[in-house]
């Protein structure tokens, strides 16, 4: 039976990130990273932007370049799951029948694309946007001739899907349930101009519109039938639905979680010897009032990944990094900072009809999240009031021509 000091669980940013911090922090025993994903580690936020579009080769969204494993000495075993998790012998049992025993391991599995279950679910040409495999299936339909396409779902997933498929010159139509786009992660002032702007490029936008069945001809898709009783045609389907955490053979073997796995403020799970970070790590986060939530970002996964390894080699940081996300759509950068969970009041910096302004978010007064379009200033000098916690005049916040970093 193999043995490794270390081990990781997944390939995505948190699991690249984690290796490279140990090595960065003086780690000198074995690494290896255990991956489903067939490919060494590689970003995924180009999957729906560039690498959709074929303006970025695989090449260059990798994390680091192949030879770099093998140079700090991390060994990579890809195309294996890892099925179950032994934490009292510290032995993890593979897909491939083999089993590997660790003194450390590091749960940074991800989560999978959630499948549609409606009838007709199990038909081709459905698609989701997670792996670089999901993109390049969809991409060769696109080369065959696809040319009309459903997508169901109006978040960050959906919509930069859209948004390529536009200039790729296919119809499109986007299906979603609630009643404005961007729902679960900001205000209506944002979700009306990201509407809005769909449109004006050609979306078919259909807001609180349920998807009830998927005909299909020949084990083909050949359309989509909502609540109306209306079947919208298209050559595909792209379900950009959410992620379902992967973290079943931690639960089995015992770690407390209901959304994702339970990790502390040094990404430690309930379990001896385990840590888990990333997507399918739930956390009090000190910047969403400590609730309690999952993060799906390149942020969180890098920056848990860092404490992880900090608190391996004895030096603890509780985790307390700023939030920030970002989304390129058309011509439009949004750039996020902060969380607006439970937010009371909203302030608009600046004309949206212009395609640069602000969204600023604040509970109880002070200043939690700003949604920044084309204004990479406001999204900087936005940050520090978010971690200041500050507290700002609404007149003065609004005024544009006043810079944020004067409000401190």
């Amino acid at each position: 039976m193999e043995h490794f000091d270390i081990v990781i669980v997944g390939s995505g940013h948190g699991g690249a990130q984690a290796a490279i911090a140990l090595r960065q922090n003086g780690h000198e025993g074995s690494i290896l990273i255990v991956s489903r994903d067939r490919n060494p580690p590689y970003e995924r936020p180009p999957l729906s932007k560039e690498y959709l579009a074929g303006e970025k080769p695989f090449e260059r969204i990798q994390i680091r370049p192949e030879q770099f494993w093998a140079d700090k000495d991390i060994t990579l075993r890809l195309g294996r799951n890892v099925n179950e998790v032994d934490p009292v012998a510290r032995e993890l049992g593979l897909s491939d029948d083999t089993r590997i025993t660790y003194r450390k391991l590091i749960w940074a599995a991800g989560g999978d694309a959630r499948r549609m279950s409606c009838p007709g679910s199990d038909n081709m040409g459905i698609h989701y946007v997670r792996t670089r495999r999901d993109v390049d299936t969809l991409r060769e339909e696109l080369a065959a001739g696809a040319k009309r396409a459903v997508i169901v779902g109006a978040g960050y997933i959906g919509l930069e899907a859209a948004a390529v498929l536009r200039k790729l010159d296919c119809q499109v139509t986007v299906v979603e349930v609630l009643d404005r786009v961007l729902a679960r992660v900001a205000g209506p002032e944002l979700s009306e101009f990201y509407a809005a702007y769909h449109r004006e490029q050609g979306v078919d936008l259909r807001l609180s519109t349920a998807v009830e069945t998927i005909t299909g001809e020949n084990g083909r898709v050949t359309g989509v039938m909502t609540d109306s009783g209306e079947t919208i045609a298209c050559d595909m389907i792209i379900a950009g639905i959410g992620i379902v955490p992967s973290v079943g053979p931690l639960i089995a073997a015992g770690a407390a979680g209901s959304n994702g796995v339970d990790v502390d403020a040094y990404g430690r799970t309930t379990l001896d010897n385990i840590y888990a970070i990333g997507d399918c790590a739930s956390h009090a986060n000190p910047y969403a009032d400590n609730k309690v939530i999952r993060l799906e970002s390149v942020q969180n996964a890098t920056d848990m990944a860092s404490i992880a390894a900090k608190a391996i080699m004895g030096d603890k940081q509780a985790y307390d990094a700023v939030p920030w996300f970002w989304s390129n759509q058309y011509d439009l950068r949004l750039q996020t900072v902060g969380i607006s969970i439970g937010y009371d009041a909203t302030v608009l910096r600046g004309d949206p009809a212009t395609k640069k302004f602000s969204v600023v978010y604040l509970r109880e007064g002070v200043v939690i999240a700003l949604d920044c379009v084309n204004n990479t200033k406001d999204y900087a000098q936005g940050r520090k009031l978010v971690m200041a916690r500050a507290e700002v005049d609404t007149e003065v916040l609004a005024d544009a021509a006043v810079p944020l970093k004067d409000m401190l």
